[in-house]
């Protein structure tokens, strides 16, 4: 503020998580919760995992975002399976909780932004890097990406 007096805002992520290869499929930050913003990217995983031949299933917390009559009409309508966990389990959701820490940990922690557009800007590119170039053990050394690629390669 004009005080110098720093001013704490929040951002929303909505981030789709592939537990194949731990990839983010699709994502929107917004700067308040909006079921635009949720929709936009889950019809953004949808058309990206419309090819699989397996089930597609949506893991979430009890969120009301999850729960918008909007939202499960278009994952029944693409046939895509819902799995919500008990309120007070996080345990279908924790790949994408153990995402939040890892990405909170690496690029948010410690550090300043001094706009929305700044932190939207880190977030988009923290999960370009994390997809693309941050290597994992348990995906043989690979990243979300080359994992993905390589055993699609392999299936052919």
């Amino acid at each position: 503020d004009s005080k110098g007096n720093m001013i704490i805002k929040k951002a929303y992520l909505d981030p789709f998580l592939d537990m194949y290869n731990g990839e983010i499929l699709a994502f929107r930050v917004s700067e308040r919760p909006n079921s635009k913003a949720i929709m936009e990217a889950l019809e953004e995983a949808i058309e990206r995992t419309k090819d699989c031949p397996y089930r597609t299933t949506v893991h979430s917390d009890q969120g009301w975002a999850y729960q918008m009559k909007a939202y499960v009409k278009k994952i029944k309508d693409n046939n895509i399976f819902q799995s919500m966990s008990r309120k007070g389990n996080c345990l279908d959701n924790s790949p994408m909780e153990n995402f939040f820490g890892i990405m909170k940990q690496e690029m948010y922690y410690g550090r300043i932004y001094h706009s929305f557009e700044e932190l939207k800007q880190a977030i988009t590119n923290y999960i370009y890097y994390y997809n693309n170039e941050r290597i994992k053990a348990k995906l043989a050394g690979m990243s979300p990406v080359e994992y993905r690629l390589h055993t699609s390669r392999l299936a052919a």
